[in-house]
């Protein structure tokens, strides 16, 4: 393990501001996971994609398009070039009714980077506690509220 220093004083944490330390980790643990994506060939939309189709034989493409469209305000526009790209790659297919479905090769790749992610998730959380993740999250969902905010990851 890295040795890890805080930056201020607890005294002096209280004093600073929620939404530096929430976006700066929220940039810095996406472009983490982006740079792993990248690293597999894959953006992020098109993992999401890969997982939307493999657990189940096929799934209708406006189904996939509907859950995902909500995730970090990507458009109809940019899932249907995914699924183009995700295809083009010979990683899924689509039938004439917008079924879509993973080929081996989809898999493969799908099953690889599940297993990147996990050693990826392992790097974010070292250190921290499952009580204090939890403990974290439900801080930042109860200021979200507090706020009049909305945030919800299904």
């Amino acid at each position: 393990m890295d040795t890890f220093t805080y930056s201020h004083s607890d005294e002096d944490l209280i004093d600073q501001p929620i939404g530096y330390w929430a976006s700066a980790a929220g940039e810095a643990v996406v472009h983490h996971i982006r740079t792993m994506l990248a690293e597999a060939g894959l953006t992020q939309p098109q993992w999401w994609i890969l997982n939307q189709i493999v657990a189940e034989d096929g799934r209708d493409k406006e189904a996939v398009i509907g859950t995902l469209r909500g995730y970090l305000s990507i458009g109809d526009g940019a899932l249907h070039h995914d699924i183009g790209a995700l295809h083009d790659r010979g990683l899924l297919t689509e039938d004439i009714r917008g079924r879509l479905r993973i080929t081996d090769e989809g898999r493969r790749l799908r099953d690889e980077t599940a297993a990147r992610q996990q050693k990826t998730r392992a790097e974010i959380h070292e250190g921290i506690s499952d009580e204090e993740y939890v403990r974290t999250l439900k801080v930042l969902q109860r200021m979200i509220h507090n706020v009049g905010g909305t945030a919800w990851h299904h």
